[in-house]
């Protein structure tokens, strides 16, 4: 026997109620894994920035010891001069390289930081368009 047409709705609503209630879970479980990823990507991400910063304040405080025992130990004005400018030479490279650096750096962890809530955006959007 044949469904009446309001049944046909009733069943057809009933239907798409429940595939949009799996799409949703599906999305809403998709989102936690993926903020739980980036949580963990980031941990790891500033984990390793802060190392970088701290190699660098270290690295910097010996050179300032080495410039200091270096300008401290010169014989002449003209010496002094010299190793003046070779120092600051020589600092403007070491922070241009040290920037570069803590700039690739720090785009990792934002990269690992939205990387997985971008996939997840990502497939959120085709789930929704099925």
């Amino acid at each position: 026997m044949a469904k009446k047409p309001s049944e046909q709705i009733a069943d057809a609503s009933a239907e798409a109620v429940v595939k949009s209630g799996q799409a949703a879970e599906k999305i809403i479980k998709g989102s936690a894994d993926a903020l739980s990823e980036s949580r963990n990507a980031s941990r790891a991400a500033i984990e390793e920035l802060t190392k970088a910063y701290q190699e660098l304040a270290t690295k910097n405080a010996k050179n300032l010891t080495a410039a200091i025992q270096a300008l401290s130990a010169v014989k002449s004005p003209t010496e002094f001069i010299e190793l003046q400018q070779r120092l600051i030479k020589d600092g403007v490279e070491a922070v241009v390289s040290d920037s570069r650096h803590i700039a690739q750096l720090t785009t990792a962890v934002f990269t690992a930081a939205f990387e997985p809530v971008k996939k997840q955006i990502e497939a959120a959007q085709k789930t929704a368009q099925s």
